[in-house]
């Protein structure tokens, strides 16, 4: 016999708990919520937050709101298996981040003032390694830049902390004179014909491409973002000319594609103008 759901005049937090709850119950719950660990559940903590970038990127509020309660969700799933291991529960984790908000903001709800956003910036980085000296578990300064943030992201995280030491290029124009020092090497393997040793010189200009967008202030990840939505753009432009030809891009040639293409750029810098 199948049980009613939480009733409805609960809380929205409290009947979202009570509803994942009755799913992990081992009597009757639901067996595919039931068969899952931490591991199997983090992909799609990691895509629902994908989901939500998503949304506020298409600036569509409607579904950013879906977007934030499956992402709720996964933290209410988390929650659920760490109380069932006798761990912690979701009260916990809310009460962890109120706390860190405090303790981070003193110059919102202490004394502590800043005379500048700068001056705000490095007292949140100096806030942020006392955290984590406090902890007492981090043997380097790098230990807990986590390993499975996307990797340009993580470069630019690794390359801060270095940084904060003075480990860092001085100049936006040092930084330029490595990324063309990493093409260079780049273009040596190539033409050597070893792919190995190249793969690994793309991943050094990709770091190096990393630290020059922390040094400009820029999201790389952001800045991909932005290109691949253009990239997309543009080729659906070259699709939708061809098709009025009659034809599709594999019984097009590059030209004529390169030509289409360049029409497509001219068109967003003319309804840009």
């Amino acid at each position: 016999m199948t049980r009613a759901a939480p009733p409805a005049d609960l809380r929205p937090i409290d009947r979202l708990l009570a509803i994942m709850a009755r799913l992990r119950n081992p009597a009757d719950g639901c067996p595919w919520d039931l068969e899952q660990t931490f591991a199997t559940v983090a992909p799609y903590t990691v895509e629902e937050a994908y989901e939500v970038a998503d949304a506020i990127e298409r600036g569509d509020l409607s579904d950013l709101k879906e977007e934030l309660g499956d992402l709720l969700l996964q933290v209410v799933f988390h929650a659920r298996m760490a109380e069932e291991q006798g761990a912690f529960a979701f009260d916990d984790v809310a009460a962890a981040i109120n706390d860190k908000m405090v303790r981070r903001h003193p110059h919102v709800f202490a004394e502590e003032s800043y005379a500048s956003l700068a001056h705000q910036k490095r007292g949140w980085e100096e806030l942020k390694a006392a955290e984590r000296q406090g902890k007492g578990r981090t043997a380097s300064l790098l230990d807990d830049v986590p390993v499975g943030l996307p990797a340009l992201t993580r470069a630019v995280k690794l390359s801060k902390r270095a940084a904060s030491v003075g480990f860092v290029w001085p100049t936006v124009q040092d930084v330029m004179a490595k990324l063309h020092e990493e093409v260079a090497e780049l273009e040596a393997e190539i033409a050597a014909g070893d792919l190995e040793k190249a793969r690994q010189e793309m991943g050094d200009v990709l770091f190096v491409v990393a630290n020059l967008a922390r040094t400009l202030e820029v999201d790389p990840e952001d800045s991909l973002r932005f290109t691949n939505a253009k990239f997309v753009r543009r080729f659906q432009y070259i699709e939708a000319k061809l098709a009025e030809r009659g034809k599709t891009p594999d019984q097009s040639d590059l030209a004529e594609m390169d030509a289409l293409w360049d029409e497509a750029k001219a068109a967003e810098r003319g309804t840009s103008e």
